[in-house]
C-alpha cells in the first residue's frame, strides 16, 4: 500500500512539473500584447550599455523587431490615433512619380550612359561619382547594380528625376561636382535625408559617402495578424545594437543585412532592394556592399550618432 501510495504521488507531481515547464518555455507576448522576438541568429551580436535615461520611443511599435530603445534623441512622429496603433507618419517622403528616361541617344547630343553599359565613358563616370564621395565600390567601367546606386544618389541630390540614366541633365550635375550638405558639424554621423532618401556618411562636418537609401512607405500593412504603419522616425539617436549577421525580422518582413539599430527595431540595414524611392517598412536600406563599407571600413560603432531629419 505504501509502495503503491508513493507511486500515485510521483506521477502527480511529474504531471504538474510538466505543466510549469510548458508555461515557462511558452513564448510571452510582448509589452501590450506584440508578438516577442524569436531567438537570435548565429553571428555577433553586441549591445550598447543601458543609457542613464530612458529614450522617448515612437508610439508604434517597431517594425521589425523589439531591440533596445536609443539612448538620446527624440522622437518626433505624431502620436497615433486609437483607431491605428501605429500612428501616422511624419515627414515620410512621398514615392517618386515615374520618370521618363533620358533618351539613350539624340541626333545633337551624346547618348545617355545607363545600366548594362560598359567601356571607357563608364569608367570616367565612375571614377568622377567616386571622386565626388558616391559610395561605389569599384571603377572597373561596367555600369552594373552598383554604379546605378550611385546615379540615383546623385539624381537625388541634384533634383533630377531618379531614373539612373545619365544624360545630359544628371552628366551636367556631375560636372557641376554636385554633392550634398552635412547638417553636423562635428562628430562621426550618420544622417538620413528621408526627402532626398539619402545616407550620409559625415566625419566633423565633412560628407565622406554619399549612399542611396530606401526608407518607410508611410502606408500601412499587415503583419502577424496587425497592423502597423511604415514610417521612419525622426530624431537625434545612437547606433544601440547591431547584429553582425544576416538576421529575420521578428516581425517576420524578411532579413536584414548586418543591421545597426538605431532606436527600438528601426535599423539601417544592407538589402539587395534599394530603390530610389522610400519602399521599407520603416527601416533605413542601403545596399548590402554599401553596408559591408559601413561596418568594414567606416565603422559606425556603438554610440555612433544617427541623425534622421
Amino acid at each position: 500500500m505504501n509502495r503503491s501510495l508513493r507511486a500515485g504521488r510521483s506521477s502527480a507531481l511529474l504531471a504538474v512539473g510538466g505543466l510549469l515547464l510548458a508555461a515557462c518555455t511558452a513564448a510571452a507576448p510582448g509589452a501590450g500584447g506584440e508578438p516577442s522576438v524569436p531567438p537570435e541568429p548565429t553571428g555577433v551580436v553586441t549591445t550598447a550599455p543601458a543609457a542613464t535615461e530612458p529614450a522617448p520611443s515612437p508610439s508604434s511599435p517597431p517594425p521589425t523587431d523589439t531591440a533596445p530603445r536609443g539612448p538620446t534623441g527624440t522622437a518626433t512622429p505624431t502620436p497615433p490615433p486609437t483607431s491605428e496603433p501605429t500612428g501616422t507618419p511624419e515627414a515620410t517622403p512621398s514615392p517618386e512619380p515615374t520618370a521618363t528616361p533620358e533618351p539613350t541617344a539624340t541626333p545633337e547630343g551624346p547618348r545617355a550612359w545607363h545600366l548594362g553599359d560598359r567601356g571607357p565613358a563608364v569608367l570616367a563616370l565612375q571614377e568622377r561619382l567616386i571622386d565626388l564621395g558616391y559610395f561605389l565600390p569599384a571603377a572597373d567601367g561596367d555600369f552594373g547594380p552598383a554604379t546605378q546606386q550611385a546615379v540615383w544618389a546623385l539624381q537625388k541630390a541634384a533634383g533630377l528625376s531618379r531614373d539612373g540614366y545619365v544624360g545630359p541633365a544628371t552628366q551636367g550635375a556631375l560636372d557641376a561636382g554636385t554633392r550634398p550638405r552635412a547638417r553636423t558639424s562635428s562628430g562621426r554621423v550618420l544622417e538620413v535625408d528621408l526627402r532626398r532618401q539619402l545616407v550620409l556618411a559625415v566625419d566633423g562636418g565633412v560628407v565622406t559617402r554619399v549612399i542611396n537609401a530606401s526608407t518607410g512607405t508611410g502606408e500601412t500593412y499587415e503583419a502577424l495578424g496587425r497592423t502597423y504603419r511604415a514610417y521612419t522616425p525622426t530624431g537625434d539617436w545612437a547606433v544601440v545594437r547591431q547584429i553582425d549577421a544576416m538576421h529575420e525580422s521578428g516581425l517576420e518582413l524578411g532579413e536584414m543585412y548586418r543591421p545597426k539599430y538605431f532606436v527600438q527595431g528601426w535599423a539601417v540595414h544592407g538589402s539587395s532592394s534599394v530603390p530610389p524611392w522610400p519602399a521599407s517598412h520603416g527601416c533605413v536600406r542601403v545596399s548590402n556592399r554599401a553596408m559591408d563599407w559601413i561596418w568594414d571600413v567606416w565603422g559606425a560603432p556603438l554610440g555612433t550618432r544617427v541623425l534622421v531629419y
